[in-house]
């Protein structure tokens, strides 16, 4: 695997092995110097053209774990501002020695298209391209999943679960990666929200769709992950009510009180508490919202692993 630009045409193996390598790395975090000598004289660079915290500082620490030197690019003061293109720009750090660009980009397609251009020889990750997809986001929620799901996670897949996605769904790259990677390995999966927030076509999706959420809780799911309304990619047109939303789409406590007591909650974050999911949800013991972002470390340390490993 040079190249991890999706989940939809992401195999079941290849999955569970970037999850089984995770799983091993993620003991590296308990050494006493956290670092292996896996990538060292590799060197990665962060291109992000759009704002990030969890995802640019996870892969950061990730090649860091790994010995690898790190480059981290951001659109905001760099010549971008200019008129600089994905290409001259991409072109310039793998002249200065990128062996491996993880892709932040605002256009859906934008890190296939990197990676099939012929503009550079280095490896692609996809750190979310747009309203496309999110790799290493559903890869990581797989692994919280799993970590909940099996007491001995490693070779496991997803087989059996039931988990409800919730918001908004049209403008979410990580529903659309986890909907494809939850589907490989075997979960069940309802997506919910209102009609306004459903993309066309949904309904071809490998999913059940609703936009009654309490219904859907009333399903006994294992996880519920709640994702935020995303303003950015939502056209004034697009008119929404505030109070509605949290009315009829908002993880509440009380709504909290009507899950199976076993069934965790999930958030990739940014979080708008008071929103889609109360304060008190997601500080609550049955919220794995921080397990989410330490896995989200030893994913991608699995994922710069896997593309450095074939074809380097």
């Amino acid at each position: 695997m040079k190249h991890l630009l999706g989940t939809e045409d992401l195999s079941r193996s290849d999955a569970l092995r970037i999850l089984d390598t995770a799983d091993e790395f993620s003991a590296v975090a308990n050494r006493q110097v956290p670092k292996l000598p896996t990538l060292r004289g590799v060197t990665m660079a962060n291109l992000f053209f759009e704002d990030s915290t969890r995802t640019r500082l996870s892969f950061e620490a990730a090649a860091k774990r790994l010995s690898a030197d790190v480059m981290t690019f951001g659109a905001s003061g760099s010549s971008v501002s200019k008129g600089e293109s994905l290409k001259d720009t991409a072109q310039t750090l793998s002249a200065m020695g990128a062996d491996i660009i993880v892709l932040r980009h605002f256009s859906s397609g934008a890190a296939h298209r990197l990676a099939h251009s012929g503009w550079v020889d280095a490896h692609i990750v996809n750190a979310g391209d747009g309203m496309h997809e999110h790799p290493t986001q559903a890869l990581l929620d797989a692994a919280t999943m799993r970590q909940v799901a099996h007491k001995e996670p490693r070779g496991e897949d997803l087989s059996g679960l039931s988990v409800v996605i919730v918001g908004d769904i049209a403008h979410s790259r990580v529903a659309r990666s986890n909907v494809f990677l939850l589907e490989t390995l075997g979960a069940k999966v309802t997506v919910v929200g209102p009609p306004e927030f459903l993309p066309p076509g949904v309904e071809a999706w490998p999913v059940k769709v609703t936009s009654d959420f309490d219904e859907a809780l009333g399903s006994k799911p294992d996880a519920v992950m709640m994702l935020r309304v995303q303003h950015e990619r939502r056209s004034e047109a697009m008119a929404w009510s505030a109070r509605d939303y949290i009315r009829d789409y908002s993880l509440t406590s009380k709504r909290a009180q009507l899950l199976p007591i076993d069934c965790v909650v999930m958030h990739p974050g940014p979080m708008n508490r008071g929103v889609e999911i109360a304060s008190e949800v997601a500080d609550s013991p049955r919220s794995v919202i921080l397990d989410q972002v330490r896995n989200g470390v030893s994913v991608r340390m699995a994922v710069l692993f896997e593309v450095w490993g074939d074809g380097s």
